[in-house]
């Protein structure tokens, strides 16, 4: 299931530790220019502030199922697998149709989460917050760890009723306690962020292990930077490599970004120029300014791969406009000939564009 998640919750980590935060140890080759010795800037995102709480807009009451006394298992049974087949290929309507039989008839667990998740989609049905939190607590009510889950997300965004972060916390912490990785990577962020309990790292550690075993890569990238940085545990640069290792080969951008800067200088984990060069260069194409940043040193001093003057420009404006400025690279850019500094600027255009139509 999709799930919702602690939008607001999910920048706290940068309190601790932001995405790039080190340099790339770079120095050049005989006919490479020297970078001044002043860093580039960070690019660590500021912590988003705890929203107001407001009471949800009126709207129709949770559906009315009829439960039977226990849950059933609905793990056989044939209209349940029909449910949640004709969800998985996108015939939403089927899935809807299927999984209320279910649910009212044999008071399913599954197929009651499952309606919860069509509910809060807008899949097959119209979207509705109330209905969904009501699928979801018939569900949760009967030991349904994912809708656990998604209605203490929804209880502590005061979506489907009214905003209730404790009662949140507790169903994220009942879910963590049934093995869900996303609810222990969540109620870590809680307890990071201090409001709802009193900080506490050391716990907010434990959640993260839970979560990053589970194999949640961001657990996994927040946990790393607890051992990169030695808070609420000991510095270990080796423990973090291999955390940020798992991260990024699941696809997180900030932990492909850290892990390509620690493989670059060989800390925590054997020296590959190379890798950490496709890192970046995966990790520029999915917009990531830091990422473009270090791809366009890379290219000027041609470490990890060929020097490219026209690339390293076309990717130094790329990352200057989504915020990654760099004095070292306008100089380097402005000792180029006319020819590259225009096959540069022509061959940005196109991401240039693309981040403009994002802020109009």
């Amino acid at each position: 299931m999709t799930g919702l998640r602690l939008s607001a919750l999910t920048a706290i980590v940068a309190m601790l530790a932001g995405p790039a935060a080190a340099q790339l140890q770079l120095s050049p080759q005989p006919a490479a220019p020297q970078p001044p010795a002043k860093a580039a800037p960070k690019a660590a995102p500021k912590a988003a502030p705890k929203p107001a709480p407001k009471a949800a807009p009126a709207a129709k009451a949770p559906p009315t199922p009829v439960p039977a006394p226990a849950a059933a298992d609905s793990g056989d049974d044939s209209t349940a697998d029909l449910a949640y087949g004709a969800y998985q290929r996108g015939h939403y309507l089927t899935a809807f149709h299927h999984a209320t039989r279910r649910a009212n008839e044999e008071g399913d667990v599954k197929a009651m989460a499952l309606l919860g998740e069509l509910y809060a989609q807008g899949l097959g049905v119209p979207q509705s917050d109330a209905n969904a939190a009501g699928w979801y607590k018939l569900a949760a009510d009967r030991g349904d760890r994912e809708a656990m889950f998604a209605l203490g997300i929804m209880r502590l965004a005061g979506k489907g009723g009214p905003q209730n972060r404790e009662e949140g916390a507790r169903l994220l912490a009942a879910a963590a306690k049934l093995g869900h990785a996303i609810a222990a990577y969540d109620l870590g962020l809680l307890y990071i962020e201090g409001n709802l309990f009193p900080q506490d790292l050391v716990r907010a550690t434990e959640l993260f292990r839970v979560a990053a075993d589970a194999g949640s890569p961001e657990a996994q990238y927040a946990l790393a930077t607890f051992y990169k940085e030695g808070r609420a545990v000991p510095k270990d640069a080796r423990m973090a490599a291999q955390l940020l290792s798992r991260a990024a080969l699941a696809g997180n951008t900030d932990a492909e970004i850290e892990y390509a800067i620690m493989l670059f200088n060989g800390d925590g984990v054997a020296k590959d120029e190379a890798g950490a060069a496709r890192l970046f260069l995966k990790a520029a194409r999915k917009g990531a300014p830091v990422a473009q940043n270090r791809l366009a040193r890379i290219l000027a001093f041609g470490r990890g791969m060929e020097a490219d003057p026209t690339e390293a420009i076309k990717w130094h404006t790329i990352a200057k406009a989504g915020g990654a400025s760099d004095l070292y690279l306008d100089d380097y850019a402005a000792k180029q000939t006319d020819d590259i500094r225009k096959a540069a600027e022509t061959a940005a255009k196109p991401w240039l564009d693309r981040i403009a139509a994002t802020r109009n």
